[in-house]
């Protein structure tokens, strides 16, 4: 069974990269004030973090769903949350490539072929790397950190939504590649794919979608917030533009590390931003990145791997899973 043993070595790298990010991060703390600063934090506050971050997976849910309507694609809504809920341990994967698996676990439970809903994965990143930069706008304007690498990532995201829109463009394109030797086999396949991209990004669709991306994502940036805020910083509406700029920015550096999750790039970048920006002591830096990043990627990471778990049975029957 490949499939499911690749999943295992996927899923234990992305772990013990996570725990030497952990690791790593806790020494260049000082052990001694970190445990002072995470044993001050207002735990109070912790339910409010994780409804927030509950609430962006809800609104993504919704993008997801919303997606699979336009593609035609048809699965229960059981089955749909379960394979939504499954790619969040998927992030821990180089470039977030295993979210594909979203894909293939569609095409167990129904007959969407993954060449169909493939395009959904890829629009659900490209809205959500959209809403991360429009988050990140405002403060960039006051800070101005980072400006290049952001401006990348946004011209980036923009030119593969014309190319895509623009149909005899895209055709061109897809008609040259078809012909080509190792790409001609999957003409169908790569046909598919395109009507599915077009459909997701005409402008109705994209607006839509980096409506819903921007609110989900402004709720972690409002649980970032909360997070600082229970670690004694001031609750002012500054601290909510550093948190939200601080939270996005290390968003988008960790996707364009390609790394599984963005695993010590987001980490670093959280805590070197609000070490930078706030003024605050290393062991509270690294104490509000341990903090946000437990209650948002781990916090993800044990959903899906609660859900894969109770619904393997039932996406990998046709692989004669047993146990």
């Amino acid at each position: 069974m490949p499939i499911i043993q690749r999943l295992r070595s996927q899923i234990a790298l992305g772990l013990l990269l996570g725990f030497t990010v952990i690791i790593l991060l806790v020494a260049f703390a000082d052990v001694t004030r970190l445990r002072e600063n995470l044993a001050r934090f207002r735990w109070d506050y912790l339910p409010l973090v994780i409804g927030l971050t509950l609430l962006n997976y809800a609104l993504r849910f919704a993008k997801w769903e919303f997606y699979l309507r336009q593609i035609g694609a048809r699965a229960e809504r059981l089955d749909s949350a379960a394979i939504f809920a499954s790619g969040f341990t998927m992030v821990l994967t180089p470039g977030k490539i295993g979210e594909f698996l979203k894909s293939y676990l569609l095409a167990q439970v129904s007959d969407t072929p993954m060449s169909q809903s493939a395009p959904v994965v890829v629009a659900e990143r490209l809205t959500d790397g959209m809403a991360m930069v429009l988050l990140a706008t405002a403060g960039l304007v006051v800070y101005r950190l980072g400006q290049e690498v952001i401006f990348i990532v946004a011209l980036l995201l923009l030119v593969l939504v014309v190319v895509v829109e623009y149909r005899p463009l895209a055709l061109r394109l897809l008609r040259w590649g078809q012909g080509l030797p190792l790409i001609s086999r999957l003409a169908r396949e790569l046909d598919n794919l395109y009507e599915s991209a077009y459909a997701l990004l005409t402008p109705r669709n994209l607006l839509w979608a980096v409506i819903l991306s921007t609110l989900a994502w402004g709720s972690e940036c409002v649980a970032f917030y909360l997070v600082l805020a229970g670690l004694g910083f001031p609750g002012t509406p500054s601290l909510l533009l550093q948190a939200s700029f601080i939270f996005a920015s290390s968003a988008i550096l960790g996707a364009v590390s390609f790394l599984p999750g963005g695993l010590g790039v987001a980490d670093a970048s959280l805590a070197g931003l609000t070490l930078f920006l706030t003024g605050a002591s290393r062991s509270l830096s690294v104490a509000a990145s341990l903090l946000i990043r437990l209650s948002t990627l781990w916090f993800g990471a044990t959903l899906g791997l609660v859900a894969l778990f109770l619904f393997r049975k039932r996406f990998f029957q046709g692989l004669g899973y047993e146990s």
